[in-house]
């Protein structure tokens, strides 16, 4: 399980470089719009492509098309895997430009049944619209990344695909910081969404070289009859269904959101940021690995490899989410002062983030495990077992949004998300386990409580050290609070660490014995 480590440590590598880009832009974005008009309306519009990008791009790539250009790798047919991708990239560019287009003529539809409650406001609505046809071609360019991110995720190269998506941030960044100052102020917003596109398009830009160097000559191909074409046509829809139903439920969300205080939808957006951090880095890296691992495990027809996988998988994440699970709950209200208040992104804004965030955290070892079920399934080819169980998931999700968003707002609908993320990795779970037998789940339990009582531990000295001993002692502390909030992060870190050591954690033994080969001091 080497390999699926090291391949994972260069995922989180490139993925922490693009959050970090990812969340100055945040903090810029929340200093210059607040949680204002501007603020809800770019993000309830950004949902629409984002969404569509999960539905047509990255779900789909993750679940059919990487499975079948593994089996076509492995296989060492060179001709015919390029025959496959260009065929691939034609067919996607004529379907991308197609919805683009409508996508841009009917925005105003679509942004009413995103945003149904903007519509007692007729600014807000035609704002969203507006925002919605600028930004509708970052859904042509970010799908034609995701294709290019398979293509060589398949042939084992991670680091550039899970970096490339810091073009989007640096495209943001780099107009906040040097245009958006010369503009009115209502331009400002309708140029930060120009700056998405432009950032869309680089993504795919930086991961086509790399494509070239790997030997495959991208040229027009309709040859749409072409059998790996067929079997990823089939396996589409299903997949990327089964794939995306936590964007779903995000799009869910944001219409419940819509009738929620001013804010809400702004609060949704900046707390599934700071939650998907541990998800984007640790989650969706061991996923990111493991299904092509696991593909070929079921090419060769070796059940006992895929088990080992799934296994080796599931105790890494823990890990990893576990500890990141407990210290959002506990220290998220300090680290979104820390990224975001300031400037028109008051306290208030930080409370009704924070309260999303504790019960979006809540659900972070859910979302994890369903992305390595969920593979699973996918490196069988099997799509029906993921889209019903994600299908019955959407549904307790909606209802659950409605039975607690009066009661918790903005917190409810956060809550509804991790509840019905929990029914689904357990549902798809017992299925697994019926379909291929045991994964080992004493040896996952095992870790799972040594790794929280570890969590606990960590988050019980943090709190004690940073927020109840250290501001007694040294009152003028209560200052520095962005300061106190960066040194609890750090600590926390390490506390983890040194008693995972103590424990005797084997995950941890994995780690050090990557990290060694390129670190030998360590």
């Amino acid at each position: 399980m080497k390999h699926i480590t090291k391949s994972a440590g260069v995922v989180a590598g490139g993925t922490t470089v693009s959050r970090i880009l990812g969340y100055i832009r945040d903090m810029l974005v929340a200093h210059v719009f607040g949680a204002s008009i501007f603020a809800d309306a770019f993000y309830a519009a950004y949902r629409i492509p984002n969404l569509l990008r999960r539905l047509l791009g990255e779900g789909a790539v993750s679940a059919a098309v990487i499975p079948v250009l593994s089996e076509y790798y492995y296989q060492k047919e060179s001709k015919k895997t390029t025959e496959l991708i260009n065929s691939l990239l034609t067919a996607l560019i004529i379907i991308l430009s197609i919805v683009t287009v409508l996508g841009m003529i009917f925005s105003k539809q679509l942004v009413t049944l995103i945003a149904y409650g903007f519509t007692d406001t007729p600014e807000k609505i035609e704002l969203t619209t507006t925002l919605t046809r600028l930004m509708f071609p970052f859904l042509f360019f970010i799908s034609l990344a995701a294709l290019a991110l398979g293509i060589l995720n398949t042939a084992g190269k991670f680091f550039i695909p899970s970096v490339a998506p810091a073009s989007l941030s640096i495209s943001e960044i780099m107009y906040i910081l040097a245009v958006a100052p010369l503009l009115a102020p209502d331009n400002q917003i309708k140029g930060l969404a120009i700056s998405v596109m432009i950032g869309g398009a680089g993504q795919f830009l930086a991961q086509a070289p790399h494509i070239m160097k790997l030997g495959f000559k991208i040229r027009p191909c309709f040859k749409f009859n072409n059998p790996g074409f067929k079997k990823i046509t089939y396996l589409m829809l299903p997949t990327t269904l089964g794939m995306s139903v936590d964007q779903i439920n995000s799009f869910v969300d944001t219409i419940c959101a819509s009738f929620l205080p001013l804010g809400s939808i702004t609060a949704l957006y900046y707390s599934n940021r700071v939650m998907q951090l541990p998800l984007a880095i640790f989650a969706i890296a061991v996923a990111t690995v493991s299904l092509p691992s696991m593909s070929i495990s079921v090419a060769k027809n070796d059940v006992a490899d895929l088990k080992e996988t799934i296994n080796y998988s599931i105790r890494l994440l823990l890990f990893a989410i576990l500890p990141s699970m407990l210290g959002l709950m506990i220290l998220g209200l300090p680290i979104i002062k820390l990224l975001f208040e300031r400037g028109e992104f008051r306290h208030s804004a930080s409370l009704m983030t924070y309260s999303s965030l504790f019960f979006y955290s809540f659900g972070l070892p859910a979302y994890a495990v369903v992305k390595i079920f969920a593979s699973a399934f996918y490196s069988y080819k099997e799509t029906k077992t993921p889209v019903k169980v994600a299908a019955a998931a959407m549904i307790i999700n909606a209802i659950l949004n409605v039975i607690l968003m009066y009661q918790f707002e903005v917190g409810g609908l956060a809550l509804a998300t991790a509840i019905a993320s929990y029914f689904n990795a357990t549902w798809l779970f017992i299925i697994l386990r019926r379909k291929i037998g045991r994964i080992g789940a004493k040896k996952i339990l095992k870790t799972f409580v040594k790794i929280i009582i570890i969590s606990f531990s960590m988050c019980a000295l943090t709190w004690i050290l940073f927020f109840q001993a250290l501001p007694e002692l040294i009152p003028q502390i209560k200052n520095f609070h962005k300061t106190t909030t960066a040194g609890a992060i750090l600590f926390a870190v390490w506390s983890y660490i040194f008693l995972s050591h103590i424990f005797g954690v084997e995950e941890l033994d994995e780690i050090k014995k990557v990290l060694r080969r390129k670190i030998p001091f360590l």
